[in-house]
């Protein structure tokens, strides 16, 4: 008597692509936006828009920021030093940047509305960023100073997943990688099929280098 025992059909295991931008550019925008992808080393991947610097990929340590206001102060903080910064608020930049040349009545070299000389993280992560500011103390946007000092930055990433992850499973690193076609051959072979087309990087913990001596 013949089997009735069908075979299983073999099991179509489907391709793991990054999560898509939460939100979108201003519809008033008229040049193209640059999609970057935030990596974590635990293998999920989010797109993102990029409003920061587009030069190259980078790679560090995800931590998040919980603080209503005080964007400034945190990307001059030394103690982010070579760290991607996921800020939790959901609207970033709308009162843009203070002026860098203003100095501290009292100290003299350190600049009066930031922690440090310089920015320190090593790219920024944000739910929502507003390319329109207002703010009697700024002088520039918030994207304008990032590519002052060559720091990527990209919004449109669900903040909040990306807390409770880090909460959930603690510190983790990341990397933000951007199209080969904009910036250059990848660095490193990709460990996904989709990331053939990023310039892809080795991962970098700022734990194992001197920070201070930075």
């Amino acid at each position: 008597m013949p089997s009735q025992v069908r075979s299983a059909a073999p099991v179509q295991v489907a391709a793991v692509y990054p999560m898509p931008p939460v939100s979108a550019p201003p519809c008033d925008q008229v040049e193209p936006s640059t999609i970057a992808t935030l990596v974590l080393q635990d293998g999920s991947s989010f797109q993102g828009i990029s409003f920061g610097d587009e030069t190259k990929s980078i790679s560090g340590e995800c931590v998040f920021q919980t603080g209503m206001v005080g964007y400034p102060e945190s990307l001059t903080d030394p103690s982010y030093r070579g760290q991607i910064l996921v800020l939790t608020f959901p609207l970033v930049g709308n009162y843009g940047v203070p002026s860098r040349e203003t100095m501290d009545p009292l100290l003299k070299d350190l600049p009066k509305y930031f922690e440090s000389n310089e920015i320190h993280i090593a790219g920024l992560i944000v739910g929502q960023y507003s390319q329109d500011y207002s703010h009697y103390l700024a002088t520039s946007s918030l994207g304008a100073w990032l590519k002052e000092y060559n720091i990527p930055a990209i919004y449109g990433i669900d903040t909040r997943a990306m807390t409770k992850k880090i909460r959930s499973q603690g510190v983790m690193l990341g990397k933000i990688l951007f199209p080969t076609a904009l910036v250059g051959p990848t660095v490193v072979p990709a460990d996904e099929a989709w990331m053939n087309e990023y310039q892809n990087v080795d991962w970098v913990d700022p734990n194992e280098r001197n920070l201070v001596a930075e």
